[in-house]
């Protein structure tokens, strides 16, 4: 007698009435531009038994690959109907993150995020995108603008169900005014052991406004999972010679030492340690986590099962948030 698989846990992505998987398929790297040595079959087959496996939420962006990402999971969201498919909007004018001093019509005015909505939707191959984001933001562009003007239309038209903002790096206060206002959906943010800040205000106001989160760089862009050495090395042309640049690889070793010293842990069990850490907090619908090959697919969509990590061990990793921003030339 076989065994099922049991189905994989769901969360509601805040009031939108969606239901994702806990763990959400992040398709930056398969965009193949600034992550080198994707390959398009790989990740087509990735991509396959991520939705085998149960999965039902993938994220992408107009701007990952050029479009090239948006191809690859429209692909497979149309061999898979029901697949929940999320994408971004690039700014106009190309600033990122956005910085303070950009006005709304700068970086989103109306028409263009109709005609970029538009636009992806061709390369997705979808008739309705289920959950578009702004790809920067400034709260300051609230009440800012026709943006919102646009987004309402495009839901009316039946483009869009969902409509959100993707926060700047780091700055997850940069986000509570919206989420106050009722003026978007979701957010996506970058939550993990190291950047911890989104628990300081953000995660509270998205419960208290039934906003959903979608937590991106769940692993620190690699640095989470225990694989990289001050031996590790990148290929040319990969951004994360500018992440781990200068001496930061040698900086992250007694961090991530310490964590595995006071939590008990070897570094193989750090990666499944570090994405229940992001679970463990109730405001969080859905962790998107990088995954090319069917092996990383495999290992990280079995932690979809309902469990975070025991209260004592979320108390313990509190103490390690590292308030640093390596999307930032090294010195």
């Amino acid at each position: 007698m076989s065994l099922e698989t049991p189905p994989l846990h769901t969360r509601p992505l805040g009031r939108t009435g969606l239901h994702v998987t806990e763990i959400g398929y992040g398709a930056w790297g398969i965009g193949a531009d600034m992550w080198k040595g994707a390959q398009d079959d790989e990740s087509l087959t990735a991509l396959r038994r991520y939705i085998e496996l149960g999965g039902n939420f993938i994220d992408t962006a107009m701007g990952y690959g050029d479009g090239h990402s948006e191809r690859l999971v429209g692909q497979v969201a149309r061999e898979h109907p029901g697949t929940l498919v999320a994408t971004k909007i690039s700014p106009k004018n190309l600033r990122w993150p956005a910085p303070p001093e950009a006005t709304a019509d700068e970086a989103y005015p109306g028409e263009y995020v109709i005609r970029m909505t538009q636009a992806s939707l061709e390369r997705l191959g979808l008739p309705t995108i289920d959950v578009q984001q702004l790809h920067v933001w400034n709260d300051s562009w609230l009440g800012q603008g026709d943006w919102q003007a646009a987004a309402a239309q495009l839901k009316r038209d039946g483009k869009v169900r969902h409509f959100g903002i993707s926060i700047n790096d780091h700055q997850p206060d940069n986000a509570i005014k919206a989420v106050e206002a009722g003026a978007v959906e979701t957010v996506q943010v970058i939550y993990n052991v190291f950047d911890q800040s989104p628990q300081d205000r953000l995660l509270d106001a998205c419960l208290a406004n039934g906003v959903g989160v979608i937590v991106r760089v769940a692993l620190d862009e690699g640095s989470l999972t225990g694989r990289i050495t001050p031996e590790t090395t990148f290929p040319e042309g990969d951004w994360r010679n500018r992440y781990f640049g200068g001496n930061r690889k040698a900086e992250l070793q007694p961090r991530l030492r310490a964590i595995g010293s006071d939590l008990g842990i070897t570094t193989e069990q750090l990666p499944e340690t570090a994405l229940r850490f992001v679970l463990s907090h109730p405001a969080v619908s859905t962790v998107i986590v990088g995954m090319r090959s069917v092996r990383n697919v495999e290992r990280n969509v079995a932690l979809a099962d309902g469990h975070g990590l025991p209260a004592e061990q979320v108390k313990k990793l509190s103490a390690h948030r590292w308030d640093r921003n390596w999307y930032e030339a090294a010195d």
